[in-house]
C-alpha cells in the first residue's frame, strides 16, 4: 500500500480486505502496481494511489501520493477505465475513448507524446466498445468488431506484422478481421484477445510461453496467433506475466511464467499451452492475473487466490503466512457461498 494504492486513507499494507470508503454504488475497478482507477454507478469516475505524470487524471502531476478517492472532473458519463503502467485509459457512454498520464511512446493515442494531466479524447470516433492499457501500449475495439493499437511496438505488441515501426501515437489497425469480441493488453507487452466464435487469439512478447501457443515456443509475434486449434468456446481472458482464462464449462487455465505459483498448477514450471487449474466443482466466473498473483471469483461468489503472498495481496489473513501458494486458496473474507448479483 505504499503511493495509499489501497485507497483506504493511509500507506500501511493490508493481510485481508478492508473497504474503500463508505460508498456502495462502485460498478468496476481497474489497479495496476502503483495507482487505482474506479467507476461508480452515477458515471463518476474516481482515482488514487501515485499521481506521477498525472496518471490520476486529476489536473496536474505532483507525483505525491493520494491516499484516498479522488474525483476525476465533473463528467457522469464514464463506463469504465483502464489502468496501465504509467498511463490511463476510459470509455464514456457515448463511445468516445479518453486518455491521461504518461505518453513517452504514444501510448496516450493523442497524436504526440507530451504527457496529459487531465483526459484527453483519442481521436474524432464515438464508437469504442472497450479499451485496455498495457504497460505502455493499448488495445481498443470498435463496435463493428475491428481491433485497434497504439503506443510501444518493442516486442510486437501492437499485432502490426513485422514492417510496423516501434511505436504508434495514434490508433492503428490490427490486421482484417472484424469478429473481435473483447480484448486485454497486458503489463507483460503481449495481448490476449477473444474473437465472436470463441476462439482464443494472442501476439506480443512471448517469455515464459506467455503467448500459449506451444510447447517449448518462447518466440515473440508480431500478428495475431489462434491459441490452440480446438477449443472454441473461452469466455474470460486475464494476463500480466502470466495468463489466465476460463472456458464457457467454467473450467480455468493457466499458461507463462510461474516462478512465485502463480498459475495454480501447484508448482513452479512454466507452461507454453493452456494447462488445466484443478478444482472442485470446476465453477470459475472471472479471473485477474496480477505481477505475482492471481484472483478467481466462483459461481457460487467464493474468491480464492493464488501466487505470490508477500504484500498479503492474496487476502488471506495474518494466518496466510507463507509466502507462496501454489494452488488456489479460499479467501476467508468471501469463502462461504453467496449469490452473485
Amino acid at each position: 500500500n505504499d503511493d495509499g494504492r489501497l485507497g483506504v486513507g493511509d500507506t500501511d499494507s493490508r493481510t485481508s480486505p478492508v473497504q474503500v470508503g463508505e460508498a456502495d454504488n462502485w460498478s468496476s475497478v481497474s489497479a495496476t502496481w502503483n495507482f487505482t482507477l474506479a467507476v461508480r454507478d452515477d458515471g463518476t469516475l474516481w482515482a488514487w494511489g501515485d499521481n506521477g505524470h498525472g496518471r490520476l487524471g486529476l489536473g496536474y502531476a505532483d507525483g505525491g501520493p493520494h491516499h484516498s478517492p479522488q474525483r476525476v472532473g465533473d463528467d457522469t458519463d464514464w463506463v469504465s477505465a483502464s489502468t496501465g503502467g504509467d498511463h490511463a485509459v476510459a470509455l464514456k457512454a457515448d463511445g468516445t475513448l479518453w486518455a491521461w498520464g504518461w505518453n513517452w511512446t504514444g501510448q496516450l493515442g493523442v497524436g504526440d507524446t507530451d504527457d496529459r494531466y487531465s483526459p484527453e479524447r483519442v481521436g474524432g470516433d464515438a464508437d469504442w466498445v472497450s479499451v485496455n492499457a498495457g504497460y505502455e501500449h493499448t488495445v481498443a475495439l470498435k463496435a463493428d468488431g475491428t481491433l485497434w493499437a497504439w503506443g510501444a511496438n518493442w516486442r510486437d505488441q501492437l499485432g502490426m506484422g513485422p514492417d510496423a515501426p516501434g511505436s504508434f501515437d495514434e490508433p492503428g489497425r490490427v490486421g482484417e478481421a472484424d469478429d473481435w469480441a473483447s480484448v486485454e493488453a497486458t503489463m507483460g507487452d503481449h495481448n490476449l484477445t477473444r474473437k465472436s466464435d470463441g476462439t482464443l487469439w494472442s501476439w506480443g512478447f512471448n517469455g515464459h510461453g506467455r503467448l500459449g501457443l506451444a510447447e517449448d515456443d518462447t518466440a515473440n509475434r508480431d500478428a495475431p496467433e489462434r491459441v490452440g486449434t480446438e477449443a472454441d468456446d473461452w469466455a474470460t481472458v486475464s494476463g500480466y506475466y502470466h495468463s489466465m482464462a476460463i472456458k464457457a464449462d467454467g473450467t480455468l487455465w493457466a499458461w507463462g511464467f510461474n516462478d512465485s505459483g502463480r498459475l495454480g498448477l501447484g508448482d513452479y514450471q512454466q507452461r507454453e499451452i493452456p494447462v488445466q487449474v484443478a478444482s472442485a466443482g470446476d465453477a470459475w466466473l472471472s479471473v485477474s492475473a496480477g505481477s505475482s498473483h492471481t484472483l478467481a471469483v466462483k459461481e457460487d461468489g467464493t474468491v480464492w487466490a493464488w501466487g505470490s503472498n508477500h504484500d498479503g495481496q492474496l487476502g488471506l489473513g495474518p494466518e496466510g503466512e507463507a509466502d507462496n501458494y501454489l494452488e488456489p486458496e479460499p479467501v476467508p473474507e468471501w469463502s462461504e457461498p453467496v449469490p452473485l448479483l
